[in-house]
C-alpha cells in the first residue's frame, strides 16, 4: 500500500491548530510498512478538497482523510467522497441511536444536523468512535482503499489504532512491516557525520539512513523493511555497527532520548549524584534537569552564581583567581565545580561561564565558555568552548555540551556500566 493523508479543516491552513493527525497515522502505517508518500491539508471547501482527493487518487492506493466528519455545513468530507465515488449516504443505526442517547442524557433536544454524523458512505465498514459522536468509516472502491476518520485526535487516534489498523491489515497484500531505530550524535556537525558516512549513505537499500539535523545535534533514522522480526533486528544491527565504528564517540542515546534524560538516566543506574554552579547559563541547565520526573533522586539543586560576589560567598571562587583570570577562565570554571560539588556533597559538580553576549567580557569574545567537572577522587577538568550564535543559543549550546563533556568523563573513568 502506498498511502497519502488528506487533513481536512480550514483551521489547519489558518494555524490555529497543529496537524499531529498526520504525524501519528503516518507512524502508525509506518510500523505496519505501509509507506507514506504524501500528506496534504485542504480547507473546508467541496471544490478544493475535491481537486485534493482526485490527485491522490492518481498517486495512491490508500487515502485516509481526517477531519469534516461533525455536523455543522461545513464538515463536508463524506458527501464529498461519496460523490466521487458514486455511492449514497445512509445512516449507521448504532451511531444515531448512540447520538440520540446523548441528547436524551442532557436532557436537550436534537437539532436535526447532529443526525448527520450519522451518516456514512454504504458499503463501507464502520469504524466505532468510542469517544465521540462521528463514527470511521472503510471501503474499497476501484482497487484503492478510502479510510474517513473524525479530526479530534482524542477520537481520531484510539479509532485507528483499535480499528483502523485491522481493517488495513485485512487488505494489505503483503506482509511487509518496517522498524526503526534512530541514533542520536552530539559534538559533530550533519556535513561531517555526512561525509565520514558517506560510502555507507550511498550505499544504503534495505536499510535505509536518513540524517536529520537539530539544534547542534544530528540524528541518523536507520529503517529496514522486511517480513523477519530477527532478520529486521540483525540488519539494524549491522548498519549501526558500522556507522559505530566510525562515529561512535559522538553517539549518546537512541530514539527519543534528550542528552539530558539520557545524563539523568545514567546518573540514575549507577547511583551518582551531581550538583550545579551556572553563570552565563542562569539556571538553564539546572531547569532542563529538573524538567524531567525522577531528577531529585540524583540532584539536589544547583547555584547560579550570576554576579561576581556571589561565585566568592558562595562557590568560594577567591579573590587573587577573579584579579589574575577573571571570572570567565578556566580557573574560576574549576573552582566553581568542585565547590558546589563539596557544598551539595554529590559525586560530581558542573559548573558553566563564559559569554554568551551581547558584548565581549574581560577580553573574551562572545561564545567563549568554560565548562568544568569535578569528580570524586578524580582530577577536575575544564573543558573550552568557542560557540556561535545568538545569546540564547549560546547558552542552550553549553548546557547540552555540559551533558556531553560529563556522559564522555563517566564513561573514560568507567564510571557507568
Amino acid at each position: 500500500m502506498n498511502a497519502e493523508i488528506i487533513a481536512v479543516g480550514s483551521e489547519l491552513l489558518l494555524g490555529q491548530i497543529v496537524n499531529t493527525n498526520a504525524s501519528f497515522i503516518s507512524k502508525e502505517l509506518a510500523d505496519k510498512g505501509i509507506n507514506v508518500y504524501y500528506q496534504t491539508v485542504v480547507g473546508d471547501n467541496a471544490s478544493r478538497l475535491k481537486e485534493a482527493i482526485v490527485t491522490a487518487q492518481s498517486r495512491a492506493n490508500l487515502i485516509i482523510l481526517s477531519g469534516g466528519l461533525g455536523p455543522t455545513q461545513d464538515d463536508l468530507t463524506k458527501e464529498t467522497v461519496a460523490q466521487l465515488v458514486n455511492r449514497d449516504l445512509q445512516y449507521d443505526e448504532v451511531a444515531l441511536e448512540k447520538i440520540e442517547q446523548y441528547f436524551q442524557q442532557l436532557g436537550r433536544a436534537m437539532s436535526e444536523n447532529n443526525k448527520k454524523q450519522a451518516l456514512v458512505i454504504e458499503e463501507a465498514d464502520v469504524l466505532i468512535n468510542e469517544n465521540g459522536m462521528a463514527p470511521g468509516m472503510a471501503f474499497v472502491n476501484d482497487s484503492i482503499t478510502y479510510m474517513l476518520l473524525p479530526g479530534p485526535p482524542k477520537e481520531l487516534e484510539p479509532m485507528f489504532a483499535q480499528y483502523g489498523i485491522n481493517y488495513l491489515m485485512k487488505h494489505k497484500e503483503d506482509n511487509f512491516f518496517l522498524r526503526s531505530r534512530v541514533l542520536r550524535f552530539f559534538g559533530i556537525g550533519e556535513s561531517q557525520l555526512e561525509h565520514i558516512l558517506v560510502d555507507i549513505i550511498e550505499a544504503q537499500s534495505n536499510p535505509t539512513i536518513a540524517p536529520l539535523a537539530g539544534d547542534g545535534e544530528v540524528t541518523l533514522r536507520l529503517t529496514v523493511k522486511h517480513t523477519d522480526e530477527n532478520e529486521a533486528v540483525n540488519l539494524l544491527d549491522e548498519v549501526e555497527g558500522k556507522i559505530v565504528e566510525r562515529v561512535g564517540k559522538y553517539l549518546y542515546g537512541y530514539d527519543d532520548t534528550s542528552l539530558f534524560e539520557q545524563l539523568l538516566h545514567t546518573l540514575q543506574k549507577n547511583n551518582l549524584t551531581m550538583a550545579s554552579a551556572e553563570s552565563l547559563t542562569g539556571g538553564m541547565f539546572s531547569e532542563n534537569i529538573t524538567s524531567i520526573s525522577g531528577a531529585s533522586s540524583v540532584f539536589p539543586g544547583g547555584i547560579v552564581s550570576y554576579g561576581t560576589e556571589i561565585k566568592k560567598k558562595l562557590l568560594q571562587v577567591h579573590t587573587k583567581t577573579i584579579e589574575n583570570y577573571g571570572v570567565v577562565s578556566e580557573q574560576c570554571a574549576n573552582e566553581m565545580a568542585e565547590a558546589v560539588k563539596t557544598n551539595f556533597g554529590t559525586t560530581i559538580g558542573i559548573s558553566f561561564t563564559g559569554v554568551a553576549g551581547p558584548t565581549r567580557q574581560e577580553g573574551k569574545d562572545i561564545g567563549t565558555v568554560f565548562i568544568g567537572i569535578a569528580m570524586e577522587d578524580k582530577e577536575t577538568m575544564v573543558f573550552t568552548l568557542k560557540l556561535a550564535g545568538t545569546r540564547e543559543q549560546i547558552r542552550e549550546r553549553a548546557v547540552k555540551f555540559g551533558c556531553y563533556y560529563l556522559l564522555k568523563e563517566l564513561k573514560r573513568w568507567n564510571l557507568i556500566g
